[in-house]
């Protein structure tokens, strides 16, 4: 056994005698399909950090590679029912690499591809004997020296792919050199039974197209079958929760949200924190965090400042992720900025509706600390009016309320003008943000290009307040406003609701200030 060719398994070993153990074995079984088959055997999957990617490649480094023997490692877990489960159980040589290992600072950026390949053929020759012909093919022609002689060909499990996207972002030349030795390393190659990649990031894109076509990917865009084997299921926690007394609802606000096809995915390393402290708070790495996801919060796209506050406020955002282009610098849209954001964990993704949105609370409070951190002073000010407001709005104090969003209005105008209809929802949502108490996520009027913004808050289970039907309307006026909700109804949102209802009105006119009007309103059988 050596560091890097069949590494042995007291990685796994360890993860597996943990207190805290779930077993994602079964993973083992799909990967067994793909081996020696060349449209499918090369593997790419991207989660964000604390997903559980290392102990996964561990698993497998210690099912697939010779040298040890786990078979009592894997005795009554999942994989062990599967009839693949025999027949490869350390029985192929395994390269295990994690990149990060390679690139200690930026100094060893120049090197890090040759110290990679030094590193690996010297074990080869170890293991093989004597020393290969070292041409300026480098690993992949001594590989596939060793492969012309034993006919034996090797799985490849490579950790943290992407780390040199994430370390050296402004230098192009030392990522398009690692991919290409990538590529050499893979495309073509007899010797290759299986690559299996993991990183944050998903194959870095140069232009319209793949570096390194040849990954199957499975991101948080499309994480496929294998959507339950990263982070935790929601019958993971709850049997988490039960054994160790914790509440589980509370657990779900915290840390559940990231969808993963049919499986809500909760964060792994956070709920195992939560059991061993029993504490609700946010797991996220201190002031690392907050600073990273400023930089991207604060980028001056169009629409991005008005999504976070709708994403804060509970809505759900379109975004066209197919423009990304999966590194930390290249950025045309908010678009590719929200699709960073997902990748890195800061938000979760809708396939069906290709939305995205904050997943939880842990989630929510880095955001707030970022917001906070950066130069969103109006909002913060905004934000703290917010349950006033929704206390004057519930005893009708329709001058209050007006003055209220005229204060908002003022505080925040450096980062939304009231000359689009997003802009009017982000004030609406930012009034009431409060309202996250209280009810459930606002539902949205999608725009219509007519001047105003519609915003509807059914009050949570349980919760004795009035659903909120509120307009926000510019250059028109508050009386208008009222009877344009009366006349549209909003059947559909309020289908089923039978309590108190308030319309709020509130109308911005550029020479008169705000004005409001609110009514109660029952609704016609």
């Amino acid at each position: 056994m050596g560091l890097y060719l069949n590494p042995g398994n007291e990685a796994f070993r360890q993860a597996v005698t943990d207190d805290i153990y779930i077993d994602k074995t079964k993973m083992i079984a799909l990967i067994n399909q793909k081996l020696n088959r060349s449209r499918v055997k090369y593997v790419c999957v991207s989660r964000p950090r604390r997903f559980g990617k290392s102990m996964a490649a561990d698993m497998l480094a210690a099912y697939y590679g010779r040298g040890c023997d786990s078979g009592d490692l894997f005795r009554g877990r999942k994989i062990e029912k599967e009839e693949s489960f025999p027949v490869h159980l350390n029985q192929h040589n395994v390269i295990r690499l994690d990149i990060q290992r390679f690139l200690f600072d930026e100094s060893h950026l120049d090197i890090f591809i040759d110290k990679i390949q030094e590193a690996v053929i010297r074990e080869l020759e170890t293991e093989y004997g004597g020393s290969f012909i070292k041409d300026q093919y480098g690993l992949p022609g001594v590989l596939g020296q060793i492969y012309a002689h034993t006919k034996k060909g090797f799985i490849f499990i490579i950790d943290e792919w992407d780390c040199v996207f994430r370390f050296a972002k402004e230098r192009q030349e030392i990522q398009k050199a690692y991919l290409d030795f990538l590529r050499g390393l893979f495309k073509g190659a007899e010797y290759v039974e299986l690559a299996y990649m993991t990183g944050i990031l998903p194959v870095k894109k140069y232009g319209e197209h793949s570096a390194i076509n040849i990954f199957k990917e499975f991101s948080m865009l499309n994480p496929g079958p294998f959507a339950e084997y990263f982070g935790f299921t929601e019958e993971e926690v709850k049997r988490l929760c039960g054994r160790f007394g914790v509440d589980y609802e509370n657990t779900r606000e915290w840390y559940d949200g990231y969808l993963a096809g049919d499986f809500q995915i909760y964060n792994p390393q956070a709920v195992t924190e939560l059991m061993d402290s029993g504490a609700f708070r946010s797991y996220w790495t201190g002031t690392e965090t907050y600073e990273a996801l400023k930089i991207y919060i604060d980028m001056n796209f169009d629409g991005l400042k008005e999504s976070v506050i709708a994403m804060l406020s509970g809505v759900r955002c379109e975004i066209d992720p197919s423009t990304c282009q999966n590194d930390m610098t290249t950025f045309r849209s908010r678009d590719d900025v929200l699709t960073l954001l997902l990748h890195l964990g800061y938000l979760s993704f809708d396939e069906k509706t290709s939305e995205v949105f904050i997943p939880n609370q842990e989630i929510a409070r880095e955001f707030m600390r970022s917001v906070k951190a950066g130069g969103w002073d109006g909002l913060i000010r905004a934000l703290e009016r917010s349950e006033e407001l929704l206390q004057k709005t519930w005893a009708l104090d329709e001058e209050a309320v007006a003055l209220g969003v005229a204060a908002i209005h003022n505080e925040t105008a450096s980062i939304l003008k009231y000359n689009n209809e997003n802009s009017l929802t982000c004030t609406i949502l930012m009034a009431y943000y409060s309202a996250k108490a209280y009810y459930m996520n606002p539902l949205l009027e999608l725009p219509t290009g007519r001047g105003f913004a519609d915003v509807v808050y059914l009050p949570r289970r349980d919760i004795d307040r009035p659903a909120l039907v509120v307009e926000l309307k510019w250059n028109q006026s508050a009386e208008g406003a009222i009877a344009q909700i009366k006349d549209r109804q909003y059947t559909e949102w309020l289908e089923g609701y039978t309590g108190k209802i308030l319309l709020v009105g509130i109308n911005y006119d550029e020479k008169k200030g705000h004005f409001c009007v609110i009514e109660e309103y029952k609704k016609h059988k």
